[in-house]
């Protein structure tokens, strides 16, 4: 799902977790990482997976103080429970969404 500034708020609102990558087109690791996000999300039906373009919605990059990309915010009912730069392999985001699904801080 593409995020921007109309529909984040609204995506977010719900109980449950939000795993957002942000990222960039003209960005190499965002291109490779990209597909393992996409394959990921599409295991996990029951968590809402989000894209956020840095360069089209350079606000949520500024709110989350995203300085480097890939990002990848996962959000644990309303609460930002992971925040860090760089590209996540298929375990880690396994382990990102275990972790933020458990109610431990991520």
């Amino acid at each position: 799902m593409e995020l921007t500034g109309e529909n984040f708020k609204e995506a977010v609102s719900g109980s449950g977790t939000t795993v957002v990558d942000f990222w960039a087109a003209w960005c190499g690791p965002c291109r490779k990482f990209g597909p393992v996000f996409e394959k990921f999300a599409d295991r996990h039906p029951g968590v809402l997976f989000g894209k956020v373009d840095i360069e089209a919605q350079p606000a949520l990059a500024q709110a989350f103080q995203i300085t480097s990309i890939p990002a990848v915010v996962a959000i644990r009912d309303k609460v930002v429970v992971y925040a860090k730069p760089g590209p996540l392999s298929e375990q880690a985001l396994a382990d990102l969404l275990a972790r933020a699904e458990s109610d431990a801080q991520a």
